[in-house]
């Protein structure tokens, strides 16, 4: 075989794409981020870490609205100890 005839070049050619091919093809099995085909990374998509994000999500907005709700609560708590004993008792008798 020539070292510059066409058929070296196919040669080198051929075992690039064979070694690209076996790369992808192994970081793919073992779950690593591959190229896609604009050169952004492709993850493998695992469905039990979606179900955790979702779930700690709904989580979240729930822990959320309990504390905007403590909030008010001691809110309302601090206008009370704050507030004159005798406006308090006032507004309590107007109450009754």
């Amino acid at each position: 075989m020539s070292w510059g005839g066409p058929l070296f070049i196919l040669a080198i050619i051929g075992m690039s794409f064979v070694s690209w091919i076996a790369t992808t093809w192994i970081r793919a099995r073992h779950g690593y981020p591959v190229e896609g085909e604009w050169g952004g990374t492709v993850g493998k998509g695992d469905l039990a870490n979606k179900r955790k994000v979702e779930l700690l999500e709904a989580e979240n907005g729930k822990l959320h609205g309990q504390v905007i709700r403590l909030e008010e609560r001691i809110a309302v708590l601090e206008r009370i100890a704050t507030d004159p004993a005798e406006r308090t008792a006032r507004e309590i008798d107007a109450l009754r």
